[in-house]
């Protein structure tokens, strides 16, 4: 499969250039960051309603990790249950360790009294494998671009039980598929095996090497509001 390209989608950016372009869309320009995690949300969410339907599709179960892509995912998160969909929050790991921007996010679905369990340990798979079971769509915002090494422990139990739920459940990435290498495309011991992948600027430098189409599912580019300078040959980002 290939992915789905848009004409912003031209440049490929590697872990590294992601991570140049956020530091400068916030530090010069001065874009703060949970604007462009608001922004990357709610435009990952008009790809999900638009992909499988909102309310018609049932319940979306959107698993959160403890990075800035499970801030994503609570961004996502509220903005389904906004449009009526059943929505229910897998917490992965102590949402006390959140990085600012997505603890803000978590804290808001939290008073939002939108069903989450908080999953802490191995102990804890059967409620994941119980609320998985009653997905339609399971919504991947586990491990962002940066992550590196190999999946362990209780993020890799989890991608494990998501992959087991295909086809019966349609699975979402948000920005690449958790234990996708950004660079490589390929899988870092355990990787989601995604229907679509919704990812934000660009395509990453991984998606089109042999094998990753497998992982992704087709791909939609979302703009998240930053200048498109910062991805323009000359913008100091290298392209690829």
């Amino acid at each position: 499969m290939t992915p789905h390209m848009t004409p912003a989608s031209a440049i490929l950016l590697t872990r590294a250039e992601v991570r140049e372009f956020d530091r400068r869309a916030i530090q010069e320009f001065g874009i703060p960051g949970i604007v462009l995690m608001e922004n990357a949300g709610r435009g990952a969410t008009e790809h999900i309603v638009g992909a499988f339907g909102g309310t018609a599709a049932g319940r979306h179960v959107i698993a959160c990790g403890g990075g800035n892509n499970g801030g994503d995912g609570y961004v996502v998160a509220r903005h389904l249950v906004n449009r009526g969909v059943p929505v229910e929050v897998l917490v992965i790991g102590s949402p006390r360790r959140l990085p600012h921007d997505a603890r803000i996010n978590y804290d808001i679905v939290c008073r939002m009294a939108t069903p989450m369990r908080e999953i802490a340990g191995e102990a804890d798979l059967p409620v994941v494998e119980e609320s998985l079971a009653a997905a339609s769509v399971i919504v991947d915002a586990l491990l962002g671009t940066g992550f590196t090494g190999r999946v362990r422990g209780l993020t890799a139990d989890v991608i494990a039980r998501i992959n087991a739920r295909r086809p019966a459940a349609r699975i979402v990435a948000i920005d690449l598929p958790s234990g996708m290498d950004c660079d490589t495309g390929l899988p870092c011991g355990v990787c989601v095996q995604a229907d679509m992948t919704i990812t934000f600027v660009t395509l990453k430098a991984g998606f089109l090497q042999p094998g990753a189409p497998a992982l992704t599912g087709r791909v939609e580019v979302v703009d998240i509001g930053a200048p498109t300078m910062l991805i323009a040959p000359d913008s100091g980002v290298p392209s690829v």
